[in-house]
């Protein structure tokens, strides 16, 4: 834990990182929590897509209730989905990012109003066969799951998160929250510079990488913007602690009071779904129903949860260097979160990678 908690330290010593907090947490408790640099232990940072397993838990537990299917048209369920083409796309292939709308644009102002959604919907395109291929959908994926949960509800998607997902788990809300609920957050600062080249040959094999409309500095930092908060972007607006993510993650590992139907979650982490190659790594997806499953094949570091987890360990990272994962086998659950937008592409992997490998053996069982 010394080597977790050193290295956590290190880079916002090193005036790398502004803050950060990381935590630990088995049997249903924390077991280490610790905020570095300007962070405090109450702290609330943007968690970006770790947020997506949030919403995940939300369907898992409507598919468990019988209102979701996941092997029907998205567009059953939001009909002006179905514009264009996509009445093909199942609610499965929107949740393993094999849709073939990862682009498909909604921002503000437009994402302000469920009627500006729903109208965007009717305007995107496919840019592939659904289910033939695998690029992440950093948000698009998720505004449509945010309405199929508001479909079958009647509710706000936010607040289903909160009374079907975070409330039962304990843990305060985490998704479209707003003024005092929110108390001291951490804002976002970009940090560090671009790697060269040779670097991002030398790491990811290609001299420059893709572009990413969703997740470009700017757009991470209207997260700033305490009413972009307030929005909860289902795709990765979440806000809260790293021992939030690291109880949340407890949750799926016991599930207590079953907040979700035992078989409907076994098979949502222990089911892996798409195994299609990611296109930057080569490696395989190996996605659950909204979540990373380490695997066996030495590439658990390439889906955010470091080396040394066990193959059935499931989690979610997120933008600028956010780390959430739980592991059947050890019980144990890992969150760690900064509010340092690194702008070196190598230096972050380099770091959840190293983070998440000293997580995995710090098992707490007299650790």
């Amino acid at each position: 834990m010394e080597k977790l908690l050193a290295r956590s330290r290190r880079e916002v010593e090193e005036g790398l990182l502004p803050g950060c907090q990381v935590a630990l947490a088995l049997d249903g408790e924390i077991v280490v929590s610790e905020a570095f640099g300007e962070a405090r232990p109450d702290t609330r940072f943007a968690l970006f897509s770790a947020t997506k397993a949030l919403v995940a838990g939300a369907v898992w537990a409507l598919i468990g209730d019988g209102k979701i299917d996941v092997s029907k048209p998205a567009a059953d369920y939001v009909p002006s989905f179905a514009a264009n083409g996509k009445d093909v796309v199942t609610v499965e292939q929107v949740m393993l990012h094999t849709a073939g709308f990862p682009q498909a644009p909604l921002g503000p102002p437009v994402w302000s109003t469920r009627e500006g959604r729903l109208a965007a919907f009717e305007r995107w395109r496919l840019e592939w066969e659904p289910g033939t291929r695998y690029v992440y959908h950093p948000t698009s994926a998720h505004w449509v799951l945010a309405e199929i949960i508001e479909s079958v509800t009647g509710s706000d998607f936010r607040d289903v998160v909160a009374t079907r997902v975070t409330e039962p788990a304990g843990l305060p809300k985490l998704l479209g929250v707003t003024g005092e609920e929110e108390g001291a957050f951490a804002t976002l600062v970009p940090v560090g510079e671009h790697a060269t080249p040779d670097e991002l040959e030398a790491t990811f094999g290609v001299r420059e990488l893709p572009g990413d409309p969703a997740t470009t500095e700017d757009m991470l930092l209207l997260f700033n913007d305490p009413e972009v908060r307030a929005l909860g972007v289902p795709g990765g607006g979440g806000v809260g602690r790293a021992q939030d993510l690291a109880l949340f993650y407890q949750a799926v590992l016991r599930n207590p009071g079953e907040i979700w139907h035992p078989e409907v979650l076994a098979d949502a982490i222990g089911r892996v779904r798409n195994r299609l190659p990611d296109p930057l790594s080569g490696a395989p997806a190996n996605r659950t129903l909204g979540l990373f499953q380490a695997g066996d094949d030495n590439f658990s570091h390439v889906r955010g949860l470091g080396r040394g987890v066990s193959p059935g360990a499931v989690g979610h990272n997120g933008a600028g260097g956010q780390l959430a994962w739980g592991d059947p086998e050890t019980g144990l659950s890992f969150g760690y979160v900064t509010n340092g937008l690194d702008r070196h592409e190598t230096r972050q992997p380099r770091r959840g990678t190293a983070l998440g490998t000293l997580a995995a053996i710090c098992t707490g069982r007299g650790a």
